[in-house]
């Protein structure tokens, strides 16, 4: 006899567990739907060490998943918290290239950027660039002023009020310990029991695949948690900065490089870089899961992935144990910042996921498999893009679940 028995129950409180589980009591509230959460609270994860930045969609290959969801899912993003009460702001931001070496490189971002649809975008230069951001110093950049910041934690405590208004099950506290399938149905196993469902989705993030491999699936990618770390301005150093200052990305990497974003809490962060974790919850250097890394170090992709980027990695490691060297790439953007300006900050983990040839998984993915649908890579812009992610998940579900309607 089973604790627990729904139509549907989501793995992940995360962002995107939560707009997913939203939308489907929304379209289907005559199903039963329940999130379970291993954690105490939602969010306690990706969704809550982020930097909060609501993205524009610039940064994405015209035509792939993360192109189509960001622009649509920033823009729902926003009226949703007009209509919840949800503090943001359009702070801007602008992306520098420092040398002409890198304005090829911006160009791209621009034209990827237009592609998408992305409002207001401009190339500008030095002195345009001043009036924005008087203390950063760039050759060329891109103003994009409809890139905002949020706190995403609250996002997620409003997407979870309406969920449970709706008639929803959150059940935080719940580990899922295993999968087995029985009598025509679905058993969760549970630190909390059984819970009996008839399909599964799985938003799990940084374990996204360990649940996958639970039910046979997700062979094809594995997670890997790249750590990024944060330094906070000092009050005084904050002036230096208005809003959010990146560099020139390579548009065929996913991290973005160490840039300046204002927060919330009306504080300036600076970071991240991008360091291998020893565990998947390893939110610092210290924090080791001998098993994790274990299984990190045993897949074939992830010594491809070395192979492919190990002079970026020792940059970044190198970053991560000197503040001088994550100072001077700072200096890039912002020659005034100095080293005393630096208070070590948070961090959070990314959960990346990489293929058996070491490339990483730049694009959102999901997969199905019998009664299951599992977001294996969900990666920035999935936070700004959660609804309109959820929205693609619930259309598959409708469609692979054959659910119906009232």
């Amino acid at each position: 006899m089973t604790d627990h028995t729904y139509d549907i129950t989501i793995i992940g409180g995360g962002i995107i567990g939560l707009a997913t589980a939203m939308e489907i009591s929304r379209r289907y509230p005559n199903y039963t739907t329940a999130v379970v959460e291993k954690e105490q609270g939602v969010a306690g994860h990706q969704t809550g060490h982020n930097s909060g930045v609501i993205h524009s969609g610039i940064y994405y290959k015209p035509g792939s998943l993360k192109a189509q969801n960001c622009v649509v899912g920033a823009r729902d993003l926003m009226a949703f918290c007009d209509e919840h009460g949800v503090q943001y702001e359009l702070c801007g931001k602008v992306i520098v290239a420092t040398t002409q070496d890198e304005v090829p490189a911006l160009d791209e971002l621009y034209r990827r950027g237009m592609e998408n649809g992305v409002l207001g975008l401009e190339v500008i230069g030095p002195e345009r660039l001043r009036e924005l951001e008087p203390h950063a110093r760039g050759v060329k950049a891109l103003w994009s002023p409809n890139t905002g910041i949020v706190d995403y934690k609250e996002v997620s405590a409003a997407y979870a009020k309406q969920f449970l208004e709706m008639g929803g099950a959150l059940h935080t506290g719940v580990e899922v310990r295993g999968i087995r399938h029985a009598d025509g149905a679905t058993y969760i196993q549970t630190t909390d029991g059984d819970y009996r469902t008839r399909w599964l989705i799985n938003c799990a993030g940084l374990y996204a695949d360990s649940v996958a491999r639970m039910v046979g699936a997700g062979q094809g990618t594995q997670i890997i948690p790249f750590r990024g770390e944060y330094y906070t301005l000092s009050q005084e150093a904050s002036r230096l900065v208005k809003g959010l200052i990146y560099p020139v990305a390579d548009p065929q990497f996913p991290f973005l490089g160490v840039h300046f974003t204002k927060t919330m809490r009306k504080r300036i962060e600076a970071g991240p870089n991008a360091v291998l974790a020893f565990a998947r919850e390893g939110y610092s250097m210290k924090a080791v899961d001998l098993q994790e890394l274990f299984d990190t170090l045993r897949y074939r992709g992830f010594w491809a992935m070395s192979a492919r980027y190990w002079k970026t990695g020792l940059g970044e490691f190198y970053r991560s144990f000197s503040k001088g060297a994550f100072t001077r790439a700072l200096q890039k953007l912002v020659p005034e910042v100095r080293e005393a300006d630096l208070v070590r900050g948070g961090s959070g983990v990314r959960a990346q996921a990489v293929g058996p040839d070491g490339r990483l998984v730049d694009d959102f993915r999901i997969s199905e498999t019998a009664n299951a649908i599992h977001v294996l890579n969900a990666p920035s812009p999935g936070a700004t893009a959660s609804l309109a992610i959820g929205r693609d998940i619930v259309d598959r579900a409708g469609k692979s679940f054959e659910l119906t309607a009232k």
